[in-house]
């Protein structure tokens, strides 16, 4: 594909957008800039030492930032090399855009294979794929341009909206909803039963799981990654929201649209989300705990309670980001606290002592 016809489809090109073609090469590919060869595309984003990174390149074309104190100083350097670039305010999307462009998805083609197993109460909608040893279920909805993938299966009761993905051996449960484009990958369980006992003079008695778990349109839930069905009402991700690998999500949780939930995360039954929240890796989520709109955990964060809508919080248990860095800056020195806390209270104890009697005896 050549450089001109790339940026036809890219969102932030107008008529006005600042570009040079060089000499409008061929692109093979795409790489990062320090590996980018001279027929591949790379992309810069506003940082340290970008003239350097972009004098060392052997990219052929380059996305760069329109925005920013070197932003004319790039331009320059790129044009000076003959490079073909453009200026975008969003490089990475532009990079993630292009991307699509020089890598076109390939679709598989209609059709259920041989192997497959489809119930005959289940209903299969057009130019739905259904690949090799895939299961679907009595009273199963699968709708229009869904792809099933090798070795999914879809349990009873189980509804897919128009275009769905399903990789391969993801599994889907009963009771399990899924809104339009929403993407499961490989090995995630969709619906399994929630971590419901009772405990009893006998022993933990199990709660029937008997709900439902909605996805809403457009969300992707990563490899390896559950999402629990509860005993009764709805575990309901919202619209938009990207689950990484190796999430669990207990029964009843909600979330709102458009959240990003990285790998490992762990969020205990009947946990509320608002929109947009931001769970980076590792961070626990404690039952009933409720974090506001827009709110973002860092890393290893446990949440216990409450996160008020734009709180940055870290730490166990979480905390005011702001506050667990000055935590975390006076943790290193405890030892040397502790060593002159030790010395003061010896002092002190010292300087508390009854004067010595030596020298009271009678003169001869």
């Amino acid at each position: 594909m050549r450089f001109s016809s790339l940026l036809s489809l890219l969102s932030e090109v107008g008529d006005a957008t600042p570009s040079h073609l060089g000499e409008d090469p061929e692109l093979s590919g795409a790489q990062a800039l320090d590996g980018a060869g001279p027929s591949q595309l790379s992309f810069l984003e506003e940082g340290h030492a970008l003239a350097a990174a972009l004098a060392a390149s052997a990219a052929a074309a380059v996305l760069l930032p329109a925005q920013g104190a070197d932003a004319a100083v790039l331009q320059q350097q790129a044009t000076e090399r003959n490079l073909a670039w453009v200026a975008l305010k969003n490089p990475r999307l532009g990079f993630a855009e292009a991307l699509e462009a020089l890598y076109p998805k390939p679709r598989p083609e209609p059709g259920v294979h041989p192997t497959a197993v489809v119930h005959p109460t289940a209903s299969l909608g057009r130019d739905v794929h259904v690949g090799p040893h895939v299961v679907v279920g009595a009273d199963s909805l699968v709708g229009d341009g869904c792809v099933l993938h090798p070795s999914v299966v879809l349990y009873d009761d189980v509804i897919l909206e128009p275009d769905c993905e399903l990789h391969a051996q993801a599994v889907l449960h009963p009771g399990s909803r899924l809104g339009r484009h929403c993407v499961v990958h490989s090995g995630a369980v969709i619906g399994s039963e929630g971590f419901g006992f009772v405990p009893t003079a006998a022993g933990w008695r199990k709660m029937p799981q008997t709900g439902l778990v909605v996805l809403e349109d457009g969300v992707e839930v990563g490899c390896g990654s559950t999402i629990d069905r509860p005993s009764v009402g709805e575990t309901r991700i919202g619209a938009g929201t990207k689950i990484d690998n190796l999430v669990h999500i207990g029964h009843g949780v909600v979330t709102g649209r458009g959240c990003a939930l990285a790998a490992q995360v762990g969020i205990a039954g009947g946990a509320r989300l608002g929109h947009g929240v931001i769970l980076a890796g590792q961070v626990g989520v404690a039952n009933r705990a409720v974090i506001g709109d827009r709110a973002i955990a860092s890393s290893k964060s446990g949440i216990h309670g409450e996160v008020a809508a734009g709180e940055v919080v870290s730490g166990y248990p979480a905390i005011p980001n702001r506050l667990w860095l000055r935590c975390s800056a006076v943790f290193n020195k405890l030892p040397d606290m502790a060593r002159s806390l030790r010395q003061l209270k010896a002092s002190a104890d010292g300087a508390s002592l009854p004067a010595s009697s030596e020298g009271s005896g009678t003169a001869q």
